[in-house]
């Protein structure tokens, strides 16, 4: 294997990766991983919550999974899995919706015992992160279609005990999964009914300024020919 003078002014540059010590190009992939992380980190507008909005709900699936590799404790693992899903449930509902998609969501109980389902958005100037939004959407609706994979195979099987804690997450992503959707659906119809409107008045001022010019013209042209 022949060596490059580095010095030469007639030497020819080396590419980036080149391990300077033996002269040969080695692979980028290893940066290529970790840099890849990095990138949606700093791409993010909200790190942390994207960090918790994952936490949790990998918690819960990691728990339930893996659990019985460290303990033979089902109650642990129970209340462990309940403890993620709950604070999944929480954090999904109230805190991740809210920064990642602008959306939020809640039911109220009202005077006459209807309950109301509430919806809030965004004002439509505000861009959401690509990013964001697309992990939050993958993630929302990915994480039920696994719990009920989970479920068809405790049925099979006959884990019952563990079928209780497939039903709770269930439960508790599906609530988010049909707030979220209703959320954003609402939220697109007022933003269209609102972009509409707008329109409308647009073309009633239009329509009404050009009128009154043309009224305008006919009134000076017709007392302008009689002087």
């Amino acid at each position: 294997m022949s060596r490059q003078n580095l010095l030469s002014p007639t030497s020819t540059p080396l590419p980036p990766d080149t391990d300077l010590e033996s002269g040969m190009q080695g692979s980028m992939a290893p940066q290529q991983g970790s840099g890849f992380v990095k990138t949606y980190i700093e791409g993010s507008s909200h790190p942390v919550a994207v960090m918790f909005f994952l936490v949790f709900r990998l918690g819960a699936l990691l728990t339930y999974l893996l659990g019985s590799f460290f303990t033979d404790n089902f109650t642990l693992i129970f209340v462990l899995c309940i403890l993620f899903l709950a604070f999944d449930f929480w954090t999904v509902k109230n805190v991740s919706g809210r920064l990642l998609v602008g959306l939020r969501w809640w039911n109220e109980v009202r005077e006459d015992g209807n309950n109301v389902w509430v919806f809030e958005s965004a004002d439509p100037s505000r861009k959401t992160n690509p990013s964001d939004s697309r992990i939050f959407w993958t993630t929302l609706y990915l994480t039920p279609a696994l719990w009920l994979l989970f479920a068809f195979t405790c049925l099979i099987t006959g884990k019952f005990g563990w079928l209780l804690i497939v039903v709770v997450a269930i439960l508790l992503n599906g609530a988010n999964v049909i707030g979220y959707t209703s959320c954003d659906k609402d939220a697109r119809k007022r933003w269209a009914a609102g972009a509409t409107a707008g329109v409308m008045g647009n073309m009633g001022f239009g329509a009404g300024s050009f009128m009154k010019a043309m009224v305008g013209n006919s009134v000076t042209g017709l007392f302008g020919g009689r002087s």
